[in-house]
């Protein structure tokens, strides 16, 4: 049956070359003291950090700055974040960036009004808190973090990545042309990130919301087929704008509606590796999602019928043996992925096994993978990271 589900989803969506012109009007609703919060030097470097300081500046709003936000965004930069905003009375929040700036300024918006240590508001209860207004700006077509209330944050001291629901953004403008200056390997690695929001919810025993399922399919084969054009020539614009469109609706949950809500078990398994190994985040799920596609094709055979028309309306793929086809779909997908010169096994990234258990355990906590499409113990999943070696 189709399961019952909420749409609510209260980000203001602007796509398309030059939205940057509404930011004025939009940032102007919500107040005039802003922190801009973003990572590295790219936006410097593409010329968009100076384009925001002359709106801001003409547009007489005051602001300060947090900027060097990591990749795998850390507790540390939250710390801060709340700290500045505090400091500076700040009315709103403007995160320039991709996912990680987003995730880091979504804890810090709800980390304003938080009174306790924040690494254990990250750790705590999943439920949206109330929350200062973020406004982004994306940069890298990956996570969706334009377009949901989820934040992921790390503690390298403890070895833990975790997610947690703190608010959406009220804005998000989406301009593909920012994406233009992204690099083969980031590229790559961000539109696996999309295609497995998808798969983590594509795979279940939910097989009547059409709708849901055909709307995933859609999206897979989108990133499949713009991922190598974007990766030889990085400014076909047609090509990026379909990657970005993509990383929204991959992670808004709407792929998902009418379906049975599982625990995503790859993302579980790839959050230890980039605790432990500081990893990008859709390269360890590149590695991780083909050889749980196998262990849980062998594990229980009613994957089969899921994986059958993951290989014929995915990859393209005809036959009558349903086990067959199965097989040859993930051979496919593997293929795919090895075409985009992303790494396809642990030992590239300098990862043994050493910490398997621990991790294990720690993606498994409250046994929470039992729910899954096809249950997991942590003896699943260590067998799976070694899968991966």
């Amino acid at each position: 049956m189709i399961e019952n589900f909420i749409h609510d989803i209260p980000t203001k969506y602007y796509f398309g070359k030059d939205v940057i012109k509404h930011l004025d009007e939009e940032l102007r609703k919500y107040g005039n003291k802003i922190l801009l919060a973003y990572g590295g030097g790219s936006i410097k470097r593409i010329g968009l950090y100076q384009k925001i300081i002359d709106i801001l500046n003409t547009g007489n709003f005051e602001y300060t700055e947090l900027s060097g936000i990591e990749p795998n965004p850390r507790i540390e930069s939250v710390i801060e974040g709340v700290k500045l905003c505090r400091e500076f009375k700040c009315d709103v929040i403007l995160a320039v960036g991709g996912g990680s700036t987003i995730d880091c300024a979504k804890a810090i918006a709800s980390g304003y009004y938080y009174d306790g240590d924040l690494w254990e508001m990250v750790k705590g209860p999943r439920s949206l808190k109330k929350s200062l207004p973020l406004i982004d700006i994306l940069t890298l077509s990956a996570t969706g973090s334009e377009f949901d209330g989820v934040g992921v944050i790390s503690n390298l001291d403890t070895n833990e990545k975790m997610g947690n629901s703190y608010t959406y953004p009220r804005v998000s403008f989406c301009d593909p042309t920012y994406t233009f200056s992204v690099s083969d390997y980031q590229t790559a690695a961000g539109s696996f990130d999309i295609m497995s929001h998808v798969i983590e919810g594509y795979f279940s025993d939910s097989d009547d919301s059409d709708l849901a399922d055909d709307i995933a399919e859609s999206i897979l084969r989108t990133v499949m087929k713009y991922t190598p054009v974007a990766l030889s020539d990085s400014d076909d614009y047609v090509a990026r704008a379909n990657l970005m469109h993509c990383s929204s609706i991959a992670c808004s949950g709407i792929p998902e509606y009418g379906k049975r809500k599982v625990p995503w078990p790859c993302h579980s398994m790839e959050h230890e590796l980039s605790a432990y190994y500081d990893i990008t985040h859709g390269a360890g799920l590149a590695i991780l999602t083909p050889r749980w596609m196998r262990y849980i094709l062998q594990k229980d055979a009613k994957t089969i019928k899921r994986f059958s028309r993951f290989a014929r309306n995915v990859m393209g793929l005809m036959g009558e043996d349903s086990y067959d086809l199965s097989i040859r779909g993930i051979e496919a997908f593997e293929e795919y992925i090895r075409s985009t010169s992303l790494p396809m096994t642990l030992t590239e990234l300098g990862i043994d096994d050493i910490n398997f258990e621990k991790m294990a355990l720690h993606a498994n906590r409250n046994q929470k993978l039992k729910a899954s499409y096809v249950p997991l113990d942590e003896k699943d999943i260590i067998e799976i990271y070694k899968m991966c070696i």
